[in-house]
């Protein structure tokens, strides 16, 4: 996912302050990274990068509590209830701290909360903000999860250790004087340590530590589901579900870990349109096939046809032409019409009157009964024709065929 990290200061935030940064494009390999004031940090190379602020492991405090039941992280009283199991563990003023509780956190069972100072951390955000750096996420530089691992850090003058894991978050100078400090699970954790304090943790530790860069583990705790943007930095989580969605989709259309889905979702619409036009063609054809075959067999009846406009039509006008020159009768005409009414019409029910027009039969004074009217409807429909009573009298007309 292309992120722009930022790494929060530990002073107060000015703009003045410089900020230790990282981009990356898939969200794992740093792209860029270094130091600069916030108004200097890189812009988004393209639609959707987003912004996401760490929170130094110095700056937060964990505890574990657990909640009420009835409690939950969507509850409009749970930053009180925060408070008050909270206020023996503090140091400070729950009023004067900012709480983020873990993710997928539910009443019942033990669970981890994180403190940090409300004030730092907002001056920290409208930082960013003010600077253009709209800040999506804000995650914790080490959050308790996973296996334990000791992390050495900092530089020659100020080195650190802190051990992470499911059971915790712990910050201690790297000294062996220090060493005690440490929970007893992380005595014999895998060790990774800055190249600026790899050697004074192999001399503390006793042991060979990993490398890892500064840029490598912010982009680490870029990728955890931690989020402090809760409770009255929340107030803007539709805009930054919005950017996280606009993320997504830039990554999808840019970053090189989708170019095989990009490919293969290309590869299907054109194989889709290819397809239509393939079908498409083939209707056509037959359309095209089943047109020439009516014109011929027009041209082939009447040769005199010279022209075919409308074959259909043009086979209609010419089929009654011959009928009429030969006195033929059609199912159009009067008498096959009444012929018709007499086979399908109760027997011994004489009309009153017979209105006749070209291929329609109204006939008045049948008197007919629902049952009956139903059964000639019936009857006349086998013959070709519809029956419909309207008032008194028998409207008859030659179906369309479908």
């Amino acid at each position: 996912m292309s992120s722009l990290v930022v790494l929060l200061p530990t002073q107060p935030a000015s703009p003045q302050v410089e900020l230790d940064y990282a981009t990356t494009i898939d969200g794992t390999v740093p792209d860029t990274h270094g130091t600069a004031a916030a108004v200097l940090l890189p812009a988004a190379t393209r639609a959707g990068t987003e912004v996401v602020a760490v929170i130094p492991a110095a700056m937060i405090s964990w505890h574990r509590v657990e909640l009420p039941k009835g409690t939950s992280a969507g509850s409009p009283r749970l930053r009180a209830v925060l408070e008050g199991l909270l206020e023996d563990q503090l140091l400070d003023e729950p009023e004067s701290l900012h709480f983020a509780l873990q993710p997928q956190a539910r009443a019942g069972g033990r669970l981890w909360v994180a403190a940090c100072d409300r004030e730092w951390l907002r001056s920290a955000v409208q930082l960013l903000e003010n600077a253009g750096r709209a800040v999506t996420r804000i995650v914790p530089e080490f959050a308790p999860e996973g296996e334990t691992v000791l992390y050495a850090l900092g530089d020659p003058d100020d080195p650190q250790l802190v051990s992470a894991g499911e059971e915790g978050v712990t910050l201690v100078p790297l000294s062996s004087v220090a060493l005690p400090l440490l929970p007893e699970p992380a005595q014999g954790a895998p060790l990774i340590a800055e190249p600026a304090v790899a050697a004074l943790a192999e001399q503390v530790l006793q042991r060979p530590p990993g490398l890892r860069q500064p840029a490598q583990r912010w982009l680490r705790a870029a990728r955890t589901d931690w989020d402090f943007a809760q409770f009255e930095f929340s107030s803007s989580g539709r805009a930054r579900a919005l950017k996280r969605f606009g993320t997504v989709w830039a990554d999808m259309l840019a970053a090189p870990q989708w170019r095989p889905a990009r490919w293969g979702a290309v590869l299907l619409v054109a194989l889709n349109l290819i397809g239509l036009n393939a079908w498409a063609w083939r209707e056509r054809s037959a359309l095209d096939d089943k047109r020439e075959n009516v014109r011929k067999t027009l041209t082939q009846t009447f040769p005199q046809v010279k022209v075919v406009v409308d074959a259909p039509v043009q086979m209609e006008k010419e089929v009654a032409a011959l009928r009429q020159s030969t006195g033929a009768t059609s199912s159009r005409d009067l008498e096959a019409m009444m012929a018709a009414l007499a086979v399908a019409a109760p027997p011994q029910r004489a009309a009153a009157a017979i209105d006749y027009t070209p291929g329609e039969l109204r006939v008045r004074g049948l008197a007919l009964s629902p049952d009956e009217a139903r059964n000639l409807a019936g009857g006349m429909r086998s013959q070709g024709y519809s029956a419909v009573q309207q008032g008194d009298a028998l409207v008859v007309t030659q179906e369309v065929a479908p």
